[in-house]
Order: structure tokens, then C-alpha cells, then sequence
């Protein structure tokens, strides 16, 4: 179910803002946090370690004054910091991510997502950049830990279009891996040659971690339209006549099979994929991510 607060804020007017787009993010993120889900995070922790004792030089924030006044000795609590992880957006900015459905766009729905993430990355102290990527060029925002990079990744998601064709796979700055990553692509998946799936092959290494949120609106999946229309297809602007009714079943069969494909695919190749439907709501796609990866590291 969709927050009235958020569904409030999801309209162009906001959406194409820093400050708006900002605003929808803390709103998330922060409704989330606030409830009973306070540990939920995209990447690493810390945890407490052991005592040992003050040594000069030693930074005095450190200092453990609860075991102080018990024992009367200066200690030092260590944690045990598990490494930061670098997380890279990917976006698929090719122009059938323009598709909408009630008023969003597959594009504006991963702008929100990628914007929530990316806040909780910030709250986290986790380096992060931005990718997007079509046919005609790659924007890219390398990754940084700095306080102005969540206004220049915002910066840089509000001037993303969608346009012309997914076709990328070559690009070797793309595919520059270093240390431990987390790589979330937003994509539609839609692509002519198989070049996305080249594309997502590449990403994904021994060392690092894939996400991929496949992107479709439910009209997309289920064909629930009446009568006879002509479809255009966004990116290559080839028109097709189609019955709705009477193709409805043998479409939705086609459909299945290929995301039973696509989970196959991805799960052989240790990726986390999650179809997501446009309808389903930024905040909840993003609860049950986030939900669900804590059940996993346990």
C-alpha cells in the first residue's frame, strides 16, 4: 500500500527537483528506519569487538568510562569494522524505460528507488556512484565519499533521460572492479540482440555482489487491455496490431516463461534478481528488499 505522504510527492513537479527528489528519499528511508526495521541497511555493519587497554596516543573518544568507573583502568572498546562496500548504480537510460503506466515511468520508478538506496548508502558511510548507460552515451558519477556526492548523484539522476537503444556491453569502464562491490542495476531488460544479458554476465565476479530490479508495469505483464490496438514499440518505433483478447493468454504464457527464464538465468549466476511491477510502490519494493537481505546475513 502506497504512503499518501509519498504518493503526494511522486509527481513531476517533485520528482524533476534535487530538493524534491531529496525529500522523497529522507521520506522513505526514514519512515522505514523509524519503525521496527532500525537495522536494516544495503551494506555493512559494525560490531563491538573486545576491550584492551589505554595506550598513549590512543584516541580518548574511544574510551569505555562505564568500565572506567567499574574498574578504575582506562580501556579501549574496539569494534570490529567490517569493510565499506562501494555500491554502483546502474541505469538502463534506453528509451523504453520511458514506458508508463498510472502516471509513472519505469525511469521515474528507479530514479526513486536509486535515490532512497543511495540516502541509506550515505547514512552507512558506504562509497557510491552512478552509472547510466544506453546506446549513445554513459553518465557516469564515480564513486566517492564525500558529504556533496548524494547532491551531485541527485544532480545527475534529474537530468537523465531515457533515450534510444540498451546496446553497451563493450565499454570497459563499465566493468572496472575494485575491492569489495555491490553493483544494483535497474533495467527493464528489454533488449533486441542479448546484449543486456552480455552486459549483466559481466558485472557479476567471485568478489562482488548483483542486484538487478527488473522493472514492468502490469498492463506490461498481463495484457489487460480490451479491444484491437496498435503498439509502438519505444525504441525501434515498430508498430504492432494486437487483439487484446484474444491473444491476452497466449501472451501472459510467453511472458511467464521468459521471467521463469530471466530467474533461471540470473540464480545459475549467483544474481539477485527481483521483478518488480510498477504498481507494487517504491516504499514497499524497498521494505522488501531490505527486509529480505537482513534474513539472508543472519
Amino acid at each position: 500500500m502506497i504512503d499518501a505522504r509519498i504518493k503526494e510527492l511522486l509527481n513531476p513537479a517533485v520528482l524533476n527537483t534535487v530538493s524534491g527528489l531529496e525529500l522523497i528519499a529522507r521520506v522513505m528511508v526514514e519512515g522505514f528506519m523509524s519503525g521496527s526495521n532500525k537495522s536494516q541497511s544495503v551494506g555493512s555493519g559494525q560490531e563491538f569487538s573486545q576491550y584492551r587497554n589505554y595506550q598513549p596516543g590512543d584516541d580518548l573518544r574511544q574510551l569505555d568510562w562505564k568500565m572506567f568507573a567499574r574498574s578504575g583502568r582506562y580501556y579501549i572498546k574496539e569494534a570490529e569494522i567490517e569493510t565499506n562496500i562501494t555500491v554502483k548504480f546502474m541505469l538502463d537510460a534506453s528509451r523504453s524505460m520511458a514506458y508508463t503506466e498510472e502516471g509513472m515511468s519505469k525511469l521515474q520508478f528507479a530514479k526513486v528507488m536509486m535515490a532512497a538506496l543511495a540516502y541509506l548508502a550515505r547514512k552507512q558511510s558506504d562509497t557510491y556512484g552512478l552509472f547510466a548507460v544506453n546506446h549513445k552515451q554513459i553518465k557516469v558519477l564515480l564513486p566517492r565519499l564525500e558529504q556533496q556526492q548524494f547532491m551531485r548523484f541527485l544532480l545527475e539522476l534529474i537530468h537523465i533521460d531515457s533515450d534510444g537503444k540498451w546496446q553497451n556491453s563493450g565499454e570497459e569502464q563499465l566493468f572496472d572492479h575494485h575491492g569489495k562491490e555491490m553493483i544494483v542495476f535497474f533495467t527493464d531488460m528489454y533488449d533486441a540482440e542479448g546484449d543486456l544479458l552480455r552486459f549483466v554476465s559481466r558485472l557479476k565476479t567471485p568478489r562482488n555482489e548483483v542486484v538487478v530490479f527488473h522493472l514492468m508495469g502490469r498492463k506490461e505483464q498481463t495484457l489487460e487491455y480490451e479491444g484491437s490496438l496498435t503498439f509502438e514499440d519505444l525504441e525501434t518505433q515498430k508498430r504492432t496490431k494486437v487483439n487484446a483478447g484474444l491473444q491476452r493468454k497466449e501472451y501472459t504464457s510467453r511472458v511467464e516463461a521468459w521471467l521463469h527464464e530471466l530467474r533461471t538465468w540470473m540464480l545459475e549466476r549467483d544474481i539477485s534478481y527481483q521483478v518488480v511491477c510498477l504498481q507494487d510502490g517504491a516504499e514497499q519494493v524497498l521494505q522488501n528488499f531490505l527486509v529480505t537481505r537482513s534474513r539472508l546475513a543472519r
